[in-house]
């Protein structure tokens, strides 16, 4: 079986996500050739030796491999998809917004398959008269495991997690949680919250907007982790999860790693949350409307990519939520981590395979 992949391999989502479906790959003995997207950088996961060696050996042999009847399997945006490798496509994506665009939806036409993560987005391009989109969930990253490690003693740890952005209500979160729990010693909330686009002096002015000069000592700022192993301590560490309360995700994989390691996450049951997040698994919490996508610098109006809405919530609501969770602090998320023995990459990267070879 030969297979080619255009895919970023880095620490980010996508690139995570890359890595996950490559390490499938390789113990399907599928004959690979990687044009990697950026430079690559595996520093974040731990690669085993062979492994390392099937990746550079895709690499490295990426030309020979390369033939017009081979199929590319592609993982990227929309925006900068247009061209392709080989003669059949298949687009992996992550698609966050409400109202394809007429350039997204071109582009989209342009694949064999546009595969995305999430149902919503499956079926906002259906809406729009596209027969050739799919879905497939994404798995439980196998590198994170419940640690069994006592971290804070006789404090409530909440945790968020991801780019500082409007889209994921960052600011919203951080100032919700901070009216209610702000200065209290029995809580803390540890943010791993930052944003490449920023530099410091950037984000220093965020954190100042976010807490209005307040010093608060219950609130713990921490920098971008650079490995997965110390995302899993940190993931670990929290009994409390809030990065579920984003408006628009192409799955939110930090919410969906927390839960599946057993932590209580709140959940905007929007978007890819409800490819996963059920009553059982997580604490639910319902949209209170929507709001445009426009930040004025990821999301523009009137741009060819990113239109449409992301959903909101109520503060009474997510106050209402974070009580709840209080109550089930101490006690295992079972729900939570029998999907992650569910839902696993394997079953992804088969139900991948299964569209770009049995659809040709």
């Amino acid at each position: 079986m030969n297979l080619i992949l255009e895919a970023p391999l880095n620490s980010l989502s996508f690139g995570n996500v890359s890595f996950n479906i490559i390490r499938e790959l390789h113990k399907l003995d599928v004959n690979l050739g990687i044009f990697p997207t950026g430079d690559p950088d595996l520093s974040a996961f731990d690669v085993s030796d062979d492994l390392d060696r099937y990746i550079k050996d895709a690499i490295n042999n990426r030309w020979k491999l390369l033939d017009k009847n081979t199929p590319t399997f592609k993982l990227w945006h929309l925006n900068g998809s247009e061209n392709r490798k080989t003669k059949d496509q298949h687009l992996f994506s992550f698609y966050e917004c409400s109202e394809p665009t007429d350039l997204e939806i071109k582009i989209a036409s342009l694949q064999d398959n546009v595969i995305f993560s999430s149902r919503y987005a499956e079926n906002s391009f259906k809406e729009k008269g596209l027969e050739n989109t799919k879905f497939v969930p994404l798995g439980f990253d196998e590198d994170f495991h419940i640690t069994g490690k006592e971290y804070l003693k006789d404090v409530i740890h909440f945790g968020l997690m991801g780019k500082y952005e409007n889209r994921k209500h960052t600011k919203k979160i951080i100032q919700t949680w901070l009216k209610k729990y702000g200065n209290d010693s029995k809580y803390q909330l540890s943010c791993c919250v930052s944003n490449p686009f920023l530099n410091q002096d950037q984000m220093q002015g965020v954190w100042n907007d976010v807490t209005q000069g307040v010093n608060y000592n219950n609130l713990n700022i921490i920098p971008r982790l650079a490995k997965n192993s110390e995302v899993n301590e940190f993931l670990n560490a929290i009994d409390i999860d809030l990065t579920g309360l984003s408006g628009g995700e192409g799955w939110n994989i930090p919410a969906f790693n927390a839960t599946c390691l057993g932590k209580w996450s709140i959940v905007l049951n929007e978007t890819s949350h409800k490819d996963w997040a059920t009553e059982d698994n997580s604490i639910l919490i319902e949209s209170s409307g929507t709001t445009p996508c426009e930040d004025g610098v990821f999301f523009t109006k009137q741009n060819d990519f990113n239109n449409g809405v992301f959903y909101t919530w109520s503060e009474d609501e997510a106050v209402s939520a974070m009580e709840k969770a209080e109550s089930k602090v101490g006690q295992i998320n079972t729900e939570g981590v029998k999907m992650g023995d569910n839902m696993t990459y394997k079953k992804t990267t088969e139900a991948i395979l299964s569209l770009v070879f049995n659809e040709k």
